[in-house]
């Protein structure tokens, strides 16, 4: 199954650092890692939320990857909204065995930059984001 992570400079740093394999563990006021089952609700994520968020760097990106289907029927779909906000709830201690479970790597598949947004300084991460740049 494909899944969908919308996630902030910082985090993207940390996937970055880890050859673009693996999601960083969840900080200890984040209870729960929720990847997003859609594209566009990942990007509204993104984009209304990343991109006015300091902590995010005033920087919505859009992550997906494969994860097997038998391993994720452990997850219920939970659904927060509208019939697209659906996402599943992967308790933080849990997020390494979910990691070895992500098939191939983590790719970048659209990204939003908010006005106060600063590039980082990996100049390839830079150039990387810069070619969702519209």
């Amino acid at each position: 199954m494909i899944l969908y992570r919308p996630v902030g400079l910082k985090e993207m740093e940390l996937i970055a650092n880890a050859n673009f394999e693996a999601f960083p563990p969840r900080l200890e006021w984040q209870p729960i890692f929720y990847p997003v089952l859609n594209q566009p609700y990942a990007e509204q994520i993104a984009l209304e939320w990343n991109t006015k968020d300091a902590f995010s760097g005033y920087c919505g990106i859009v992550t997906s990857f494969n994860v097997s289907d038998d391993f994720l029927q452990r997850y219920d779909i939970q659904n927060v909204g509208a019939d697209m906000h659906n996402e599943l709830w992967v308790p933080a201690e849990e997020l390494e065995i979910f990691n070895e479970s992500i098939i191939d790597k983590i790719a970048i598949v659209n990204v939003f930059f908010g006005n106060e947004y600063v590039p980082p300084s990996n100049i390839e991460l830079t150039r990387l984001l810069n070619t969702f740049n519209k």
